[in-house]
């Protein structure tokens, strides 16, 4: 419900969610469990502008990862692993406008197999190296994304290939962001963006 409400523009009952969320099972939970609840605290408390409170959650997130066992947690959160509280810390970043740190963090998500979680990285390290000044980078990493993304079908996905659109069109009309429309227009995620 946390990560649903930051999706929705809810930041701050976004991180009231994930924050009961911990106080709910903590007798019980795991701790990729926390590690979770932790990272989803983070990505709301980063588009509230709060760098202090989003870093202590990433921090808290990145303890509770280093302690699990993976014997001990359920399978269906399997899937929380390094990689992905990666690409948490990378959304964390690029919302609160650092860049460089955003760049590091999106790159070590890159190692994940799931194709939607992928292009998702892939979408936040093109955001950074826009916000870092790398247009020329930015839409090359774009381009990837979108051919990576191209058998999804994800309101996610069109929602952060049009926010970048959006971040482009403001920063930057450079033969870069020429090039990636040209190239990108038939592409089905870069057509539903448009609308």
């Amino acid at each position: 419900m946390s990560h649903q409400a930051t999706f929705l523009g809810r930041y701050t009952q976004a991180a009231t969610l994930a924050r009961a969320a911990l106080m709910g099972i903590s007798p019980v939970a795991t701790p990729t469990l926390r590690a979770q609840f932790h990272a989803m605290e983070a990505r709301a408390l980063a588009r509230t502008g709060d760098v202090t409170a989003c870093e202590a959650a990433l921090g808290t997130a990145t303890k509770a990862l280093e302690s699990r066992n993976n014997e001990d947690e359920p399978e269906w959160i399997s899937y929380f692993d390094e990689a992905e509280l990666a690409a948490e810390a990378a959304h964390c970043f690029r919302d609160v406008n650092s860049a460089r740190r955003a760049v590091a963090h999106a790159e070590n998500a890159m190692s994940r197999s799931h194709m939607r979680s992928v292009f998702f990285a892939t979408m936040v390290l093109a955001h950074a190296h826009l916000r870092a000044g790398d247009v020329e980078e930015a839409c090359r990493v774009a381009l990837d994304a979108l051919d990576l993304g191209e058998q999804l079908k994800s309101a996610r996905c069109i929602s952060y290939l049009a926010e970048f659109r959006r971040n482009l069109n403001v920063t930057d009309q450079s033969s870069a962001a020429r090039e990636l429309a040209e190239q990108a227009r038939e592409h089905r995620l870069w057509i539903a963006s448009e609308q």
